[in-house]
Parts: structure tokens; C-alpha cells; sequence
């Protein structure tokens, strides 16, 4: 009944009553997202009326109505089928500034129709296979980056971006071709990583590194959603980009990762919010060359050294291992390097352990990222196994009984999805530099078991890759239990009481005898078997 009255006054009324009826259908099925198949005729029609009316000179009200509406319909794949035309597909793009005739973005009472044409256009591309098509035949990804220059710099108008932003995503994941099109002939790497500079308002202090302000504001809803949506869409045009040929890529390759980690170092309105913003993050940074991750790490300008050798001084002389590693205002340093952004890595990846489920989404892509940078860069692997496997000291209890970092991982170690527990087993092998015999004082040749024996290395030795010589010093504590340390369960053992102590003379003998006589009866089995053998 709904659509009915609508179509009615669509084909016939005018403007004020269009307007009227369809603000009344939005509001009503604003939340539909399954439709009565019986009404799928009248809703066809009915989309086919509003484009109609679209092409008019009707109110920027009116326009709005028809496109919310329109978005509410297109939900519905059966109802795109004879809609989805070339003509209709360019009423969207006029609407939506995407016609390269449109120079501009000045008529801030135009911004709702941009948006709403550009949400209609997210829904029919992602549910028809014909609209799909014709993105490709109007170039419309080109079109998608003109529109993002031309707003790039303008923090009023958000969600004309974001929505840009979600299409180019949709076009980028649906054809492999957009990827390589966005990639080198529209410039799209360093288009989007200036739309998350200028979501970040990212403020540089040098080539690779900017200025964070740990006091300031949390990024606004409207900041955060684009800076999403561009992080999804940089994945889809840099998910093949393992290997860097040419200087300019490597360049590329390293401002973005400068723009992630200040990513990392800043927070969004809600924990949620900052949780997706970080998650994207991490899966951008598995797709930047490993060689370029360096600037995940930057050292120390001198008036943060000199607060660094003072936090050094106050502590005890009896704490030298944790000498390495410092927090002064809100800064990680290890090693003269500020850790930072390693360190926020770290706690999203305990975070996500923690949350117990969905690890293959959810956790591998940020232990694939921490054990390629640790494998790659000394500073990074030396600073997480401080964190994750410092000296050992109590042994008493098993590698996976606990509520450390090393504990969770140590446990993952025997997950049942196989994945996950070879992830987990190669980052530990990793942070002890491949060498078998430093992760088994971790992690005990139980767990381990599975990663040497796929490795070839359960008699022992170590991996193929190559890293320094610093030798590990074991505590004082490690090096008296060691010799009672059980090798297979990886914790200290009590001796076990001889039971032959709290025996009699009696008890002895009656043993004794009793064993005399299980040995007789076995020699004469044997011999008995031997005659038979004999005898055939």
C-alpha cells in the first residue's frame, strides 16, 4: 500500500507532494532491509518514477526525498535489475559532482544531495553485477579521485568524502583492475594517504615523523569514518605491494607508514571506534614492504634523550634488566628509540588474544605484522621479546598457565586452528632468534613440538635467517632451577619421593622376591616360544 500511494503521487503530483509522500515513506521504512516479495513490481516502478523525477528542475528537497527513498529501494538486489541502466547510472553521477564539467564544491545547500547520490551509488554497485560494469565503462573510479581532490583539504565536508571514500573501497575490492588503475595511472597511494593526513591533521617534525599530541581531543565521529574508509580502500590498492622496485615507492611506502603510526598513537570517540581505526591500521601495515617499516620506530630528539639518562639514573642498580626499557610522559623508549607505536601494536594484539574469538580475523594479521618486524629490524625484536619473553625468574608454573603475554601466546601454541597456532609459535621462534634451544626455555618442548617438527628441527639447532650474536643472560633464579626444570612441560619439577625410602627390610624383601619370580616366569615364556620355533 505503501509504494502504491507513493507511485501515484510520483507520477503525478508535484514537487511539495512528492516531497511529502516520500519523506513519509523514508521515515517509515528507513530501517527495512528485507522487502515483501509481493510488492517487488510496485517497487520497481517506483524507482523507475523517482528517476524520472530526478531528471527535473524540482527543489534540492524534493532531490533529497527521491534519493533517500531511492537508497531504501536499492537495498534490494531484484528491484536493481531493470533499473540499473547507463542513463540512470549518469542521473547519479550528475547529482553526485561527479561529472568532471563540475568544477567546484561551493554550494553548501547541494552537500545533502552529493551524499545521498553517493550512498544510492554504494548500494547499486555492491548489489548489481550490471552497475558494476558500467563503473567501469564511465570511469568511475577516475571520477571518485577527481571528486576527492577537489575536497581534500575541507573538513566541512566529511561525508561527501566518506561516502567517496566507501565507493572507491567497493570498486577497488569488486575488480582487480580498479586496484592496478588507482595504483599507477590515477595516483590513488598518495591521494588517499593525504586524505588520512588531512583526517589526522598530521603536523610533521620530519620527513618520516610527526607531532602527537598525547593531551590533545580524540578525533570527531565524522574524522574517524573517513579515516576508516580510506584505510580500507589503501588496502585494496597496495594488497599486492610485497616488493619495492623504485625509490618513489619506497618513499611512498614510508610516508604512509609515518601516517599509520600516528594512527596508532591517537584515539577516536569510542573505544569501538578506536579498535576498527587501529584494526584497519594493522591490516594496511601488512601490505607495506617490511623494508619500510623502520619509521614505525624513530629515535629520540635530544631533550627526550636527557629525560630518558635521568629515568635511568633513578632506577635501582638491581634492576638492569629493565633498564632497556623506560616510560617517561607517555613516551616508550627502548634503546634511544621511541617504541611507541610497537607498543600500541602489542596491547591491540593482547586485546584481541584476550577477546578469545574469531583469532583468524581478528589476531593473525597483527602477529604476521609484529614477526615480519621483528625478523626485519633488531630494535623492533629486541624490544618486544623485552616485553613478551623478558629473563625468566619463576618457573614453578607451566609456559601457558598464567595471565602474561607470553602465557596467552604460549597457549596459542596449541590451538586447534592451525593457523593460528603456527603464527603464534613463529613469532615466539622469532623474538628467540630462531634458536631452538632458547625457545624451548619459554615454552617447554611440548608446545613447541608442532613448530620444530614442521620445521625439521626437533634433535634442535636453528632457523634459516640470520640475526645478531647477543647472547641472552638467564637470572640467577633460572640458572639454580634449571637442572630440576622439566624439559617437555618447560616449568620446575619437586623430585619425586623414592618409595622404596619408606619401605621395612620386610617389604624390601617381599619386592624383591616378587620381582625374582616376574623375571622367571618372562625367561621361561621365552624359552617355551623358542622350542616351538624350533619344533616348526
Amino acid at each position: 500500500m505503501d509504494e502504491e500511494r507513493a507511485l501515484y503521487i510520483v507520477r503525478a503530483g508535484e514537487a511539495g507532494a512528492i516531497e511529502r509522500v516520500l519523506r513519509d515513506y523514508s521515515d517509515k521504512h528507513r530501517a527495512t532491509f528485507k522487502f515483501e516479495s509481493t510488492d517487488e513490481d510496485k517497487r520497481k516502478k517506483l524507482c523507475e518514477g523517482i528517476f524520472k523525477v530526478l531528471v527535473k528542475d524540482i527543489p534540492t528537497t524534493c532531490q533529497v526525498s527521491c534519493l533517500e527513498v531511492l537508497r531504501i529501494l536499492s537495498r534490494d538486489k531484484k528491484v536493481l535489475v531493470p533499473v540499473t541502466t547507463k542513463e540512470n547510472m549518469q542521473i547519479l553521477l550528475r547529482l553526485a559532482k561527479l561529472n568532471e564539467s563540475d568544477d567546484s564544491l561551493e554550494k553548501v545547500s547541494e552537500f545533502p544531495v552529493i551524499v545521498e547520490s553517493l550512498k544510492c551509488l554504494c548500494n547499486i554497485v555492491f548489489n548489481s553485477q550490471m552497475a558494476q560494469q558500467l563503473s567501469l565503462e564511465l570511469n568511475l573510479a577516475a571520477k571518485l579521485c577527481n571528486l576527492l581532490r577537489k575536497c581534500k583539504d575541507r573538513k566541512f565536508i566529511n561525508d561527501i568524502k566518506c561516502f567517496d571514500l566507501r565507493l572507491l573501497f567497493l570498486l577497488s575490492l569488486l575488480h582487480t583492475d580498479i586496484r592496478s588503475q588507482l595504483r599507477y595511472e590515477l595516483q590513488g597511494l598518495p591521494l588517499l594517504t593525504q586524505i588520512l593526513e588531512s583526517a589526522f591533521s598530521i603536523k610533521w617534525t620530519d620527513e618520516y615523523e610527526s607531532a602527537i599530541d598525547h593531551n590533545g581531543p580524540p578525533l570527531s565521529p565524522q574524522e574517524t569514518d573517513c579515516a576508516i574508509e580510506a584505510l580500507k580502500a589503501l588496502f585494496n590498492v597496495t594488497v599486492d605491494s610485497w616488493k619495492v622496485h623504485k625509490e618513489s615507492d619506497s618513499h611512498q611506502f614510508r610516508v604512509m607508514a609515518a601516517v599509520l603510526r600516528h594512527c596508532l598513537l591517537i584515539v577516536g570517540p569510542t573505544e569501538d571506534k578506536t579498535e576498527e581505526l587501529h584494526s584497519n591500521a594493522v591490516n594496511l601495515l601488512s601490505n607495506v614492504p617490511v623494508s619500510c617499516l623502520d619509521v614505525l620506530i624513530c629515535p629520540l630528539t635530544h631533550e627526550e634523550t636527557a629525560q630518558e639518562a635521568t629515568t635511568l639514573d633513578e632506577l635501582p642498580s638491581d634492576k638492569t634488566a629493565e633498564k632497556e626499557t623506560v616510560l617517561k610522559n607517555n613516551t616508550m623508549v627502548y634503546n634511544g628509540m621511541n617504541m611507541e607505536a610497537i607498543h600500541v601494536l602489542l596491547s591491540f594484539m593482547e586485546k584481541r588474544i584476550d577477546k578469545g574469538s574469531s583469532y583468524r580475523e581478528g589476531l593473525t594479521p597483527v602477529l604476521s605484522l609484529l614477526t615480519e618486524c621483528s625478523r626485519a629490524h633488531r630494535n623492533i625484536r629486541k624490544f618486544l621479546k623485552d616485553q613478551v619473553l623478558p629473563p625468566l625468574r619463576d618457573v614453578t608454573n607451566r609456559p601457558e598457565v598464567g595471565s602474561t603475554v607470553r602465557n596467552k601466546l604460549v597457549r596459542l601454541m596449541t590451538h586447534v586452528d592451525l593457523g593460528v597456532k603456527q603464527i603464534a609459535a613463529e613469532f615466539l621462534f622469532v623474538l628467540c632468534k630462531e634458536r631452538v634451544d632458547s625457545l624451548l626455555k619459554y615454552t617447554g618442548y611440548g608446545n613447541a613440538a608442532g613448530l620444530l617438527a614442521a620445521r625439521g628441527l626437533l634433535a634442535g639447532g636453528r632457523g634459516d635467517n640470520w640475526y645478531s650474536e647477543d647472547e641472552d643472560t638467564d637470572t640467577e633464579e633460572y640458572k639454580n632451577a634449571k637442572p630440576n626444570i622439566n624439559l617437555i612441560t618447560g616449568h620446575l619439577e619437586e623430585p619425586m619421593p623414592n618409595p622404596i625410602d619408606e619401605m621395612t627390610e620386610e617389604q624390601k624383601e617381599y619386592e624383591a622376591m616378587k620381582l625374582v619370580n616376574m623375571l622367571d616366569k618372562l625367561s621361561r615364556r621365552a624359552d617355551v616360544k623358542d622350542l616351538h620355533q624350533d619344533g616348526g
